[in-house]
Parts: structure tokens; sequence; C-alpha cells
């Protein structure tokens, strides 16, 4: 076992940017072999049919993640009982504003929602991190008070539903949690990487009476189904409080975030440090920035990567040896 690179699958939705392109390296065709533009998200760790990633180095090159999964289940780690990837990394640049959304929870998504291979779908628990924000930037973050159902589908249909978001101004290295049933929406000129759930599921609410430029008509809106899962509370704050920064010889760590479906390290990188990959969980690295390798005891040479890459190391690797100059989340279960 040893860590391997991944290469993602695009999205060009209509509200993304050229950032993914230009700053993070990530270069992505559709299928007749044209850019994405936009390049809106990349599934960077993804084993979801919509957008599954691909093994880009070592003995398994060019394997869909998701075959090479299925083919060595142990990869997970014994903490994953249901033998398939639980979550789902993303880089996402918005140059406008997504749509106001909401995602459901685990027992509503498994009811109401399937894959398109006809498997119950996951609800939607995420997280972001901030990597760049315009000046003004903010997000969409839950009610700035609480409502009912009715008012919230009477502002839908009159376009007022914007009188009820509380919005959230945003700035570089925010973390914010995101539950089942909160109401939200990336704001315009923000960068981020984003951890969740292993699905795909949204329920738009609003999108600014928008024409899709591929269909010539608005986006659907699935205004039902967001009424049946919304939190009409105002919540408690979305952002998450800075823990504790631990400083180590080459560098230091910070716990972001800690959920029953994923945890989240960022750590940055002056010289090197090393960690253990356990037979309990796979880990993820996602390099937000700079440059560096990777390697463990039995390798000959490092596994090179840099800025925008990502890479999955499989349950059981051992010890693990990181050295350079970066920053990244390391993910596990």
């Amino acid at each position: 076992m040893e860590p391997m690179l991944l290469r993602p699958a695009g999205k060009d939705y209509l509200w993304g940017g050229e950032k993914l392109r230009e700053e993070y390296g990530k270069e992505i065709n559709d299928r007749e072999g044209v850019p994405l533009h936009p390049l809106a998200e990349t599934w960077e760790c993804s084993v979801h049919p919509d957008g599954p990633s691909t093994v880009a180095s070592g003995e398994y090159k060019s394997e869909l993640l998701s075959q090479l999964l299925s083919e060595k289940p142990e990869y997970l780690g014994s903490k994953v009982t249901d033998q398939t990837l639980p979550v789902l990394i993303k880089f996402i640049d918005a140059k406008r504003d997504l749509s106001v959304q909401v995602h459901p929870d685990d027992e509503y998504a498994r009811t109401h929602e399937l894959t398109d291979e006809g498997l119950p779908e996951k609800g939607k628990t995420e997280m972001w991190y901030v990597l760049e924000a315009e000046e003004g930037a903010s997000l969409v973050c839950g009610f700035n008070h609480d409502v009912n159902p009715g008012a919230v589908n009477a502002a839908i249909e009159k376009g007022t539903l914007t009188r009820y978001l509380k919005k959230t101004p945003v700035h570089k290295g925010d973390v914010f949690f995101i539950t089942p049933g909160t109401i939200h929406a990336i704001g315009g000129g923000i960068l981020l990487a984003e951890i969740q759930e292993s699905s795909n599921v949204t329920y738009r609410v609003y999108d600014y009476d928008r024409i899709d430029p591929k269909t010539g008509k608005k986006r659907e809106l699935h205004v039902k189904k967001a009424l049946e899962v919304l939190d009409y509370h105002t919540g408690a704050e979305l952002r998450q409080k800075p823990r504790k920064v631990n400083y180590y010889p080459g560098c230091s760590r910070e716990l972001l975030c800690r959920c029953r479906y994923f945890e989240t390290e960022r750590i940055i990188v002056s010289l090197g440090f090393s960690f253990t990959v356990r037979e309990s969980s796979f880990q993820v690295l996602l390099v937000t920035d700079g440059e560096g390798g990777i390697g463990i005891d039995e390798m000959r040479r490092p596994l090179r990567f840099q800025k925008g890459d990502c890479i999955f190391i499989p349950a059981g690797t051992g010890r693990c040896h990181v050295i350079g100059t970066c920053s990244l989340l390391k993910i596990r279960c």
C-alpha cells in the first residue's frame, strides 16, 4: 500500500470561475475533449457516480477510485462499515452567488432519493474551509429569525426570500459547519474546500431567476422537498471558533472539525512531519498551498505533490512522512 494522487472530476456550473484552472492547475475537459468553462467545482476525492475521481499515480493509475475501493475495501478501514467511501472532497470556486439551498439528513435522503445506479442516497453534512475571499464576500448561513413553512413558501413565490436570510461576512481561513436542514448559499468571490458526506442531493430554494445557458431556461427549484427538510429556527453560529494550534518541529497542526462522518485537520508544513495511517481509517491530504512530497518507509522515492493536489492514503499504510513547504487539510473518518 502507498499514497496515491487522484485526478478529479469537474463541474461547469453557471456560477463558477476560472481560479481552479489558473491558480490550482486544474485542466479538466468534457467528454468531447473541450476544457470546462467555467470550472465551478472539482470533485477531488469522490466515488459518487455523478463525479468519480481517478487514481493518477502508482500501481492503480487510471483506475476509478470507486472501482479500486470495491476491489480492496480494506483500504477504507474498519470504521467504514458499508464498504463505500463516506466522504466527498471538493474545491469550489464561486465567481457568482450559488443558489440558496438546503440538504436533507440521511433518513430523508434514503427514503426520497436514489443515485443514478438506483441506490439510496445519503444526506449531506458538510464543512467549508475558506481559501480565498474577495473584500465584502459573504455566505448565507441560516435564517435571521425564526420563521414558519408558510412564510417561507410565500416568500419564495414572491421572490422576497432574501429578507429572511442571515448573511455572514467571510475571510480567508474561516471554517463553517453546515448541518442538514440549514438554509445556506456560498456567495460570489469565495473559493473554498468542502468536505462532506458522499452525496449529491441539493434542494434549490431560490436561484435569482437566472437562466441556464445550456437550456435557455431557469434552473429547477425543489421547493416541496426543501420545505419538508428545512430547519426554521435561527440556530447556532455556523462559523467554527478557532481551536488550539499545536506547534511541532517542522509543522503546526490544528483540528478544524470533527463530526460523526469525518475529521478535518489543518497542517502548515515548514519542513516536514510524520503521521501514522492505521487500519481503522483511510486518510486524505488536500494540498491548499505550496509543494512537497510524501513517502512511506518502503518507498524509495517520495510521491511529489503541489498546490491543488489530492492524495488518498489507504488504511493500514503505516508511517507516512511529508516533506516540503506547504499547507494541507488532512481528512479521515
